[in-house]
C-alpha cells in the first residue's frame, strides 16, 4: 500500500468572521501544496457532557430516543485478547477519532462524493489520570508513516500488515477496530474506549452550543477552508469552527502539525465554554445538544447507551482546560518527503512510558521535534 496523500476538499460557504475588520494572511513557510480535505473533530470525549444532566430529569421517553441515536462498535470482540494489558490504577485511555466519511450529508461539508470510504484525519489519545482530575492528550499526525499491523474489521474481513503507510490509512482499511489496533501497536497502550465523531455533527454541535469564543493572536486567512479571521476575539459558529480545525494554510508552517496545534487550542476553548454554559436552565438547548451529540458520536460497545455515556462523562467533569496537558506525538519531517513525518521513537517512548505509568509527559519528550509553528495563534477568549 502506498503512502499517498488524499486532497482536502474545501468547505462550502463564506465562513466569514463575525468581526468585520479586514484581516491579513498569516506568515510562515508551507511544507505542503494547497490541499483540501479535512475535518478533524476532536471534541467527542466532551460532546457527551451535555447528556450528563439529563440523568436527573426522569425523562424516560427522551432517554429512549437518545439511545436510538447512538451507534457503537464491539471493538473488544473484534480484537480479541491479543492486546496490551489494561491498567489497574484507575486511569483510562480513550482513542478519539475524527472520520471523514462522505455519507449522511457530509459530502456537502467535506467535498467530494460518497464513495463508501473514509479516513481518520484526526486522532487523539486521551489519557485520563487516576482520580480523573487531569488528562494528558496526545495527537497523532495523520501524515505519520507507520507500520500497520494485520487487522480484522467488524465484518470479519482480514487485512494484511503494511509497512511505511500513512497512519490515517488504518481506518480506511479496516475501520474503527483497525485504527484501535494500530494505535495500540504504535503506543503499547490499551485503549479502554473509542469515540468517533463526524464533521457534520461537529458543526451542528457548535451551533447548538451557541458558538465558541476564541482569540486569535494573528490573522488566519485560508481560501481552501473559507476562513477569514483577523487578529482579535471571535465567537465562531459551527461553520467557522469547522474551518478553523481544518485549516492549515496561512498559519504556522502550513503543515498538518500546525493544524493540530490549532485543534488542541480549540478543544481547550470548547471545554472551557461548555463548563460555563448553564444548560440546566434551558431544557430545549440541553435536549438539542444531547440529541446532536448522540447522533454525532460512534462509540465502543461499552459506551453504547446513554446511561453509559452519562457515567463516562460524569467521570470527566473534574477535568478543566488548565488540567489538560496536550502534546503532539513526537515526530520529525521525513527527509525523503516533506509532506510526511516519521515517528521519533526514542522521544515517543518517553510519552508512552509516562502514560503507561500514569505520570505526566516530560518536557524532554517533545523538545527538538517538529511542531508546525502555530502554537499560541488561537486561545480561549478571556
Amino acid at each position: 500500500m502506498s503512502a499517498e496523500s488524499t486532497p482536502d476538499p474545501a468547505i462550502p460557504g463564506p465562513g466569514q468572521s463575525r468581526t468585520t475588520r479586514p484581516g491579513r494572511r498569516g506568515k510562515g513557510r508551507r511544507r505542503k501544496p494547497p490541499g483540501r480535505r479535512r475535518k478533524a473533530l476532536l471534541i467527542a470525549a466532551w460532546s457527551a457532557a451535555g447528556i450528563v444532566v439529563l440523568g436527573g430529569t426522569g425523562a424516560g421517553v427522551v432517554l429512549f430516543k437518545l439511545n436510538g441515536n447512538l451507534q457503537s462498535v464491539d471493538i473488544d470482540q473484534v480484537l480479541g485478547t491479543d492486546r496490551p494489558q489494561k491498567a489497574d490504577d484507575g486511569s483510562q485511555n480513550i482513542l478519539v477519532l475524527g472520520s471523514d466519511t462522505r455519507a449522511g450529508g457530509n459530502e456537502k461539508l467535506g467535498g467530494g462524493a460518497d464513495d463508501g470510504t473514509a479516513r481518520s484525519d484526526t486522532a487523539m489519545i486521551v489519557h485520563v489520570h487516576k482520580g480523573h482530575k487531569k488528562a494528558s492528550v496526545v495527537s497523532i499526525p495523520r501524515d505519520t508513516l507507520i507500520d500497520r499491523p494485520e487487522c480484522t474489521d467488524t465484518d470479519g474481513d482480514e487485512h494484511p500488515a503494511a509497512n511505511a503507510v500513512m497512519f490515517n490509512s488504518a481506518y480506511s482499511t479496516g475501520g474503527a477496530a483497525c485504527a484501535v489496533k494500530t494505535v495500540e501497536s504504535v503506543s503499547g497502550l490499551r485503549m479502554d474506549h473509542y469515540l468517533e465523531v463526524d464533521f457534520k455533527g461537529f458543526q451542528q454541535l457548535i451551533d447548538d452550543l451557541g458558538g465558541v469564543d476564541v482569540t486569535t493572536t494573528e490573522a488566519i486567512k485560508d481560501p481552501d477552508s473559507h476562513l477569514d479571521l483577523p487578529a482579535g476575539t471571535h465567537t465562531l459558529d459551527g461553520e467557522q469552527a469547522l474551518g478553523l480545525v481544518r485549516t492549515r494554510h496561512g498559519v504556522g508552517d502550513g503543515s498538518d502539525l500546525g493544524r493540530i496545534q490549532l485543534q488542541q487550542a480549540f478543544v481547550k476553548a470548547l471545554v472551557d465554554q461548555v463548563k460555563d454554559i448553564g444548560l440546566l436552565g434551558n431544557p430545549k438547548k440541553l435536549y438539542d445538544i444531547a440529541d446532536t451529540a448522540t447522533k454525532t458520536v460512534t462509540t465502543d460497545s461499552d459506551l453504547g447507551s446513554v446511561n453509559s455515556l452519562m457515567s463516562f462523562a460524569t467521570g470527566l467533569k473534574g477535568i478543566t482546560p488548565d488540567s489538560m496537558h496536550m502534546v503532539t506525538m513526537p515526530v520529525v519531517y521525513d527527509p525523503a518527503d516533506p509532506n510526511r513525518v516519521l515517528l521519533e521513537k526514542a522521544k515517543a517512548d518517553q510519552v508512552w512510558t509516562a502514560l503507561k505509568n500514569d505520570k505526566p509527559i516530560p518536557k524532554s519528550a517533545t523538545e527538538g521535534t517538529a511542531t508546525g509553528e502555530a502554537k499560541g495563534v488561537v486561545n480561549a477568549a478571556e
